[in-house]
């Protein structure tokens, strides 16, 4: 049974509770569009997805409605907002209980990840082992798995060596696609009712609401393969 060589963590809505943010601004900013939705539903439905993939989306619901600049607009909003930032109960201090190599895989920019995590106090517990599918050549977001294929492939380990944390159901599909474990996570802000059951059916092996649990989990993992063939 391989071990955990390499704990690979989402950012938004696993480290910082940022996805709560983004779903109760977009959720006002679209309804003024027409958009009904609660900000849990808003985080139901597009949870994980780049900003410019979510107005892509609302657009095309709409009937191409939405006025051309909207998105910028929207992303600027999004990026003051994230100045209230807080980091997820229980992250920092689950950094100290394991032993194993860490990095970060996300859909975000680099400048909004190093300013949200400068923010929390996380920055200088992962760099330089932040990784942004935005930057990769073409960009990849998920649930494209590169980006956790160019984490694996930094460390050097096999991806049933390595385990990811993700709060979304794209996050899970692309951590699924990338042959690495995958632990679902609950613990943000913007969880919404089914979330768990969603992430299981997406192909998370376990699902957690708390990060006191990331460690035994983490140990049990090595000594249990999962539901590989």
């Amino acid at each position: 049974m391989p071990e955990i060589k390499l704990v690979i963590f989402d950012c938004d809505g696993v480290l910082v509770d940022s996805e709560y943010l983004a779903a109760r601004l977009e959720a006002q900013r679209y309804g003024e569009y027409g958009l009904e939705l609660s900000v849990s539903e808003f985080a139901g439905r597009f949870a994980g997805m780049t900003g410019e993939a979510i107005h892509d989306a609302i657009n095309e619901e709409l009937g191409n409605t939405l006025p051309k600049g909207l998105y910028k607009e929207i992303d600027a909003e999004l990026d003051a907002a994230l100045n209230e930032v807080e980091i997820i109960p229980g992250a920092a201090e689950v950094l100290d209980r394991f032993d194993q190599p860490r990095c970060i895989c996300s859909n975000s920019g680099s400048a909004r990840l190093q300013r949200m995590l400068r923010r929390t106090g996380l920055w200088d517990r992962f760099r330089p082992y932040v990784f942004s599918a935005r930057d990769l050549s073409p960009p990849a977001p998920k649930p494209k798995p590169d980006i956790f294929l160019k984490g694996i492939s930094e460390f050097g380990v096999k991806p049933r060596e390595a385990v990811v944390i993700e709060d979304s159901v794209h996050g899970v599909h692309a951590a699924v696609a990338s042959g690495a474990r995958v632990i679902g996570f609950t613990g943000g802000k913007h969880s919404y009712p089914m979330h768990h059951d969603l992430l299981t059916e997406a192909g998370a092996e376990t699902v957690i609401s708390s990060f006191g649990d990331l460690p035994g989990l983490i140990a049990a993992f090595g000594e249990w393969d999962g539901f590989a063939g």
